[in-house]
């Protein structure tokens, strides 16, 4: 069994849409990577993933999201979500009981995984494809083919 985990993005539903309101967290993230790797999850997971948000962890694509935030793991200031309380909320949400996690993201996302599985087979099917050009062209080939990468 696996559990693809996709990441979050700075570009939020409410910057184009101000008044949106609480929005299911699979489509708060509107930026072309964040939204991209969320289609490659819906297609080849679209029952076994979540969306790894800096500020509330992991999250099922329907959970709601109640307004805008800005956290980052790239910066420590902005108080993002901790290991510790990823590894229980891993727990309490029933992700450990995956073999394999697979990781649609960039670096950043697969080093916070790691920490969290460890111990647990980690796919990182983005790694060496360069930057988020070029993962968004080998995600949407892949979509598009209905071949995961």
């Amino acid at each position: 069994m696996r559990l693809c985990i996709v990441p979050c993005g700075s570009f939020k539903i409410w910057d184009v849409k101000p008044d949106a309101g609480p929005t299911k967290a699979k489509d708060v993230y509107i930026g072309s990577f964040a939204k991209t790797c969320i289609e490659y999850a819906e297609k080849f997971y679209p029952n076994s993933y979540v969306i790894l948000s800096a500020k509330y962890g992991f999250l099922f694509p329907d959970e709601i999201i109640p307004e805008n935030y800005n956290v980052t793991f790239n910066d420590p200031k902005t108080n993002p979500v901790s290991v510790e309380e990823l590894r229980k909320q891993a727990e309490e949400k029933g992700l450990m009981k995956y073999e394999e996690i697979v990781v649609v993201a960039g670096s950043k996302y697969v080093r916070v995984v790691k920490r969290v599985f460890a111990g647990k087979k980690i796919l990182t099917p983005l790694r060496g494809l360069g930057g988020m050009g070029s993962m968004i062209s080998a995600m949407k080939k892949a979509i598009a083919e209905g071949r995961e990468l």
